[in-house]
């Protein structure tokens, strides 16, 4: 594998973002979240991010700091738990499902702001309205990193699962080779979905390395990943598809 190599991937959503994701993977209530549930999951997601070398805020490790802390505060007994200052309820829970639901109410305010800006680009639209159209509905199903990195993991835990599967160390998996192959698998134009890229990966390493080259490829705009409905699987399509 190529040691050195870094994806220059800009994360633009943070912390709450892959809170607010964690949640509704979940399908449950931010009400009923689950301080240990949740702290183990984005947990996971950080180690994703450093074993793929991408860069993270960091805003990032310090929502993880803040987790851990509220995790062990809530498995104290509550005559037990520290004091905190402005506190007015004995759920160490209280005070980030406020900050998620106000965060969710600013997002939803913007996405609705910006269905509305579509609209008025529609209403002035003219001849070339049906063009401005169709590439809006493209775009509409793509994937962001966090969705990703969930499929990524579900691979490494496929593979991590069979027991016939063994590290090849004496074989080194380039990522410029598999961005050739990747290029290939879409090269028809029809899409692949992303389980399809790892069908025939036997090591962890091969599956950090294609994964890596996927995200290269995204970044450069060169392929899409899409997901038409929520929980679905994602596929990879060439940019021009």
């Amino acid at each position: 594998m190529e040691s050195e190599y870094k994806v220059k991937l800009e994360v633009f959503e943070g912390p709450l973002d892959l809170l607010l994701y964690l949640i509704k993977q979940d399908e449950i209530d931010i009400y009923d979240v689950s301080l240990e549930r949740i702290t183990s999951q984005y947990l996971q997601y950080i180690q994703a991010f450093k074993e793929l070398n991408i860069e993270l805020a960091g805003e990032f490790i310090v929502m993880a700091a803040n987790l851990i802390y509220l995790k062990s505060r809530s498995l104290l007994p509550v005559d037990q738990q520290p004091p905190e200052e402005d506190a007015q309820e004995d759920d160490p829970r209280w005070e980030l499902i406020r900050q998620l639901i106000e965060y969710k109410k600013f997002k939803e305010a913007a996405a609705e702001l910006h269905l509305r800006g579509l609209e008025q680009e529609r209403i002035f639209a003219r001849e070339d309205a049906s063009v401005l159209d169709t590439d809006q509905a493209l775009r509409l199903g793509e994937v962001g990193i966090f969705q990703l990195i969930n499929a990524f993991q579900t691979v490494i835990k496929r593979i991590e699962a069979r027991q016939d599967v063994q590290e090849i160390f004496a074989e080194r998996f380039s990522v410029s080779e598999k961005i050739d192959a990747i290029l290939q698998c879409v090269a028809s134009g029809a899409p692949i979905r992303f389980s399809d890229l790892f069908g025939a990966v036997v090591s962890r390493v091969e599956v950090v390395v294609t994964f890596l080259a996927l995200l290269e490829l995204i970044r450069l705009k060169q392929v899409r990943a899409v997901q038409k409905n929520i929980f679905e699987e994602i596929e990879i399509t060439a940019a021009a598809a």
